[in-house]
């Protein structure tokens, strides 16, 4: 099967993409040991947005591991994932303090809004809603994550609307990229 460790260091990933050859970068850097795995997982995850199968092959292979013991370890974590992320995500603090003060009626009222169920993602791939066991920041609860951003004290309302608002953002900035698109579009059909 190709895509072995020994093509990483002397040539790069047959597909081509670019990414596998940071992730070179990564394996170089740990000297390939194992003990690097978790490190290198997460260097995977965040250049890759998840860890598809043919992730965990090239990281076992290049380390030298088994698969068994390759997904072994990124199962037993929560924050590694399977699955490609939405393009805009939250994730709600279930810790205690958190929990007290209504998480679980936030998550309850971002999966109502948008169709999803905690650890999913619509459907259009737009969004992912996600829990944690705790964020580290009861001091703020309940907390919510969204696009990366640590927001504290917010009603189920709250995170409703500031999701609401990250998608709105979102499509407003593709639809100032419409109107190029479509000259693009119109300049492939004159040609």
């Amino acid at each position: 099967m190709a895509g072995s460790a020994s093509e990483a260091t002397s040539g790069g990933h047959p597909s081509g993409d670019e990414r596998f050859g940071m992730l070179d970068t990564a394996l170089k850097r740990s000297r390939y040991s194992q003990d690097q795995l978790i490190e290198v997982l997460h260097v995977a995850q965040e250049l890759f947005g998840y860890l598809s199968p043919d992730v965990l092959i090239y990281v076992g292979r290049a380390l030298k591991l088994p698969l068994s013991r390759v997904f072994g370890v990124a199962s037993f974590y929560h924050l590694f994932t399977f699955e490609p992320p939405g393009d805009h995500s939250a994730t709600v603090c279930m810790g205690t303090a958190c929990f007290v003060k209504g998480s679980d009626g936030i998550v309850a009222a971002l999966s109502r809004e948008h169709g999803v169920a905690s650890g999913g993602t619509t459907e259009d791939g737009t969004f992912t809603l996600k829990t944690a066991r705790c964020l580290g920041s009861c001091g703020m609860a309940p907390v919510v994550v969204i696009d990366g951003e640590v927001r504290g004290h917010l009603t189920a309302e709250q995170a409703v609307s500031k999701v609401a608002d990250a998608l709105a953002e979102a499509d407003a900035d593709a639809g100032a990229d419409a109107p190029a698109a479509a000259v693009t579009a119109m300049a492939e059909e004159v040609r």
